[in-house]
């Protein structure tokens, strides 16, 4: 075979031979070509790489939260669940109001503990900045003074309007079972007894389940709290007449299998251990338990 300039040269219509009609018309056509060709000054640039955000996380699509903000985390539910997070290698920042909550968090591996009070909304958001899930198990305002705020409201609705101001999409929220849907479950001496607190965490609840329909929360409604060790049994349930008690380590254990399910998106779910006896539920009713999986 000739090689392409042998082939060349034998063709009849070599540019040699080109009378001048084919010549003008094959000048105008590479000029028309050359006229849609890129430039020299045309950068192509490669699509950006895909964020991953917290709600596509907790879709069960990416990996585990990894810097988590936690509100009440000096004690209880709130101090147990940051020693989970910690063990399951998360990064945990925790509000706390004393001195001494500092210097013990602050001595844990992976702990930020930052001074400040969950009443003042500047303090939560200035520390929940940069996290991208959201854990608030404040309470306890029981001896409140007539006319005070109940932080039960003001610092759980804090810590939710910081959460949406940042676009941190994952919050979940401790209650207590007794609250909105589940007030039928308690005897009405215990709710007599509660009640103040319980309406307290209920607008909070309606504040996160009403105004904040873009956000991926749970709500967590525990029993009777217990300060006795694990028994490991204890489970979530969305019935919403279970009633009885539960160890603060299960419910701890409970909240953080919660916040990295993809099954808990917008759910309200009771916390309680079947295998406790308990006052409030003598007859040992059972309810059917929430698969996290």
């Amino acid at each position: 075979p000739t090689s392409p300039t042998t082939q060349r040269q034998q063709h009849p219509n070599n540019n040699n031979n080109m009378n001048p009609l084919r010549l003008l018309l094959a000048t105008a056509l590479a000029a028309a070509s050359s006229a849609f060709a890129p430039t020299a000054f045309v950068q192509r640039v490669a699509p950006a790489p895909t964020q991953r955000s917290a709600l596509y996380m907790v879709q069960g699509q990416g990996d585990s939260y990894k810097k988590v903000f936690v509100a009440g985390g000096s004690k209880g539910v709130g101090r147990l669940v940051v020693d989970k997070l910690v063990s399951n290698g998360a990064e945990v920042v925790a509000l706390v109001r004393s001195d001494e909550a500092v210097d013990e968090l602050s001595a844990l591996d992976g702990v930020t503990a930052i001074k400040g009070d969950a009443m003042d909304y500047k303090t939560v958001e200035g520390a929940m900045d940069g996290c991208d899930a959201a854990i608030t198990t404040l309470g306890g305002g029981h001896n409140v003074a007539e006319g005070e705020k109940y932080v039960d409201y003001v610092g759980n609705n804090n810590v939710i309007e910081a959460a949406g101001i940042l676009g941190v999409t994952r919050v979940v929220l401790v209650t207590s079972i007794g609250c909105g849907s589940s007030k039928e479950a308690t005897p009405p001496s215990v709710y007599e007894v509660l009640k103040d607190v319980l309406v307290q965490k209920e607008k909070a609840e309606k504040v996160l389940t009403r105004y904040y329909t873009n956000m991926n929360w749970t709500i967590v409604r525990p029993g009777g709290l217990v300060s006795e060790p694990p028994t490991g049994k204890a489970v979530l349930t969305e019935d919403t007449m279970a009633i009885g008690s539960i160890h603060r380590g299960d419910v701890a254990d409970l909240v953080v299998k919660a916040l990295s399910s993809k099954n808990t998106e917008k759910k309200i779910l009771s916390a309680v251990d079947p295998s406790i006896e308990s006052a409030s539920n003598p007859e040992g009713k059972t309810c059917e338990a929430f698969i996290l999986a």
